[in-house]
């Protein structure tokens, strides 16, 4: 018997798959906005997405050229946290700066 869990005693490891789930996995995604600057891009993926120069430089581009791009992939909340640091971000700045999430 499991101490830890009594419910999977004798269960298969398809009833433990069951019990264990990774959880659901979100894209947080950047609009294009004809208002934010490039700068203030690259500096919130610098600093809310932790994303090297070089990095963050790719992404805005794509963000610029396509009208969206990645910022990273996370758990919901994790998700909804980073969008919300963006959107707080950018209102101070005067930016209308625009994030969204969109399931894996």
């Amino acid at each position: 018997m499991d101490p830890l869990n009594p419910e999977i005693e004798g269960g298969t490891d398809e009833d433990i798959q069951e019990i264990v789930k990774e959880p659901s996995m979100f894209k947080v995604l950047l609009l294009n906005d004809d208002y934010t600057t490039m700068e203030f891009v690259v500096e919130i993926l610098m600093l809310v997405f932790a994303k090297s120069l070089e990095a963050a430089t790719e992404i805005m581009l794509n963000v610029h050229h396509k009208g969206i791009g990645v910022c990273g992939v996370y758990p919901l909340e994790v998700a909804e946290t980073k969008i919300e640091s963006v959107h707080s971000l950018a209102k101070e700045r005067g930016f209308p700066l625009r994030c969204t999430l969109e399931e894996v």
